[in-house]
């Protein structure tokens, strides 16, 4: 089981103490939920919501980013392989 939990209110990693999820928790979710962009969407909206709960002052856009547009951004992939995580 992963020690890259996040610890709340404050929304940081209990593995590592980066802000949640963490660099090693997303490449766990990558892994962990492969040729499911659904499922990992709806996992992630679950602490989207929990977030929006525990840090009021944050703007609902920085939270957004924070948990969904992670999975969209440009990985390691060779040139020509840009935008979606391999396998997706």
């Amino acid at each position: 089981m992963t020690m890259h939990l996040p610890v709340r209110p404050v929304w940081t990693c209990a593995g590592c103490g980066q802000v949640w999820p963490c660099l090693t928790r997303k490449r766990q979710l990558l892994a962990e939920f492969a040729g499911a962009r659904v499922s990992l969407m709806l996992y992630l909206t679950q602490f989207f919501v929990e977030a929006c709960v525990d840090m009021p002052t944050t703007t609902t856009g920085t939270l957004y980013h924070r948990f969904f547009a992670w999975p969209y951004e440009p990985t390691d992939a060779p040139p020509g392989r840009k935008g979606a995580p391999p396998g997706w």
